[in-house]
């Protein structure tokens, strides 16, 4: 029982990781209905930025972790927001009457370009993440060993769902995002400014990717520019199996695929971690495409 609740608060922990970055998909699907194939480089981006100001952040406060945390987390989503809005604009805005093929293909695009552009600008070799996050054993045992880093990444995965929910539920800017999300074209005439609304999305949406960044960061401290290219792709599948475009939806596969991913680490073996959620992601195309809280929508041709 200790083990197996090992493996739950570790399974959790790396869910909420996934459940943070595939908020971000599931929000821009909504609204443009196309997948953001950036998204995951974002939370790379989110990394990187934590890496190189948490070292000149916790000095300045005295060395206190308890402030250097929350200011890092919160530079960090500042610089991928403005990441995030500045791709909107650039590469999916005078797209945006183009067909969606165009888009897509821009989207894989710019993720190489940020790829490759990191290897450039940050190096290649893996870097070793400073620490950010308290790490005091809270419990120990022979089987069960929880310390307070996990502890810390879940309640602040909650914390950012709640904000995000209070924001898209009861926000103008939220409602506007839930009028464009059910009908671009009624939104607008309406008075809804459509541009604003999208990015907002974007800032909402790489803002968690950059606070999935940091908090994966303290989970596994270990860095490179190609970190997002497997965590975005398992939060696309979370988003797929909650539903695309469903945010509770999108939150409740990103736990799910985690603690899957957790227990065939720990009760089969480590090289099928990736490929049970490519696995989970080709049954749920076949048997439910919606997902588990979509819903199917009909298309006329």
């Amino acid at each position: 029982m200790s083990e197996l609740l090992q493996q739950i608060i570790n399974g959790i922990s790396l869910g909420s990781i996934y459940a943070l970055i595939a908020l971000g998909y599931t929000m821009v699907y909504g609204v443009l209905r196309f997948i953001n194939f950036p998204h995951g480089d974002a939370f790379m981006v989110g990394a990187f930025v934590g890496y190189y100001a948490a070292p000149r952040i916790v000095p300045l406060v005295g060395g206190s972790l308890l402030i250097a945390g929350p200011i890092t987390l919160l530079l960090s989503m500042l610089v991928c927001s403005a990441l995030g809005v500045t791709i909107e604009k650039l590469a999916y805005r005078p797209l945006r009457p183009r067909p969606k093929l165009t888009i897509l293909i821009t989207a894989i695009g710019i993720s190489l370009f940020l790829e490759f552009g990191g290897q450039l600008v940050f190096g290649p070799d893996p870097k070793s993440f400073p620490t950010l996050l308290p790490s005091a054993v809270i419990i120990n045992t022979p089987n069960l060993v929880l310390r307070s880093t996990p502890v810390i990444v879940i309640a602040t995965t909650v914390g950012l769902m709640l904000l995000l929910r209070f924001i898209v539920m009861k926000t103008k800017l939220g409602t506007a995002m839930r009028a464009v999300s059910y009908n671009q074209s009624a939104a607008s005439l309406m008075g809804i400014n459509i541009d604003t609304v999208i990015s907002f999305t974007f800032v909402l949406g790489s803002s968690l990717a950059a606070a999935a960044g940091i908090l994966y960061g303290s989970l596994y401290p270990s860095i490179n520019p190609l970190m997002g290219v497997f965590p975005g792709l398992k939060a696309f599948i979370s988003a797929v199996l909650g539903g695309i475009g469903n945010i509770p939806g999108a939150a409740i596969g990103g736990f799910i695929i985690g603690l899957i991913e957790t227990f065939v680490t720990g009760y089969l073996s480590p090289t099928y971690r990736d490929a049970i959620a490519f696995g989970i992601l080709i049954l749920i195309l076949l048997f439910k495409p919606s997902g588990i809280l979509g819903r199917a929508e009909s298309e006329k041709v």
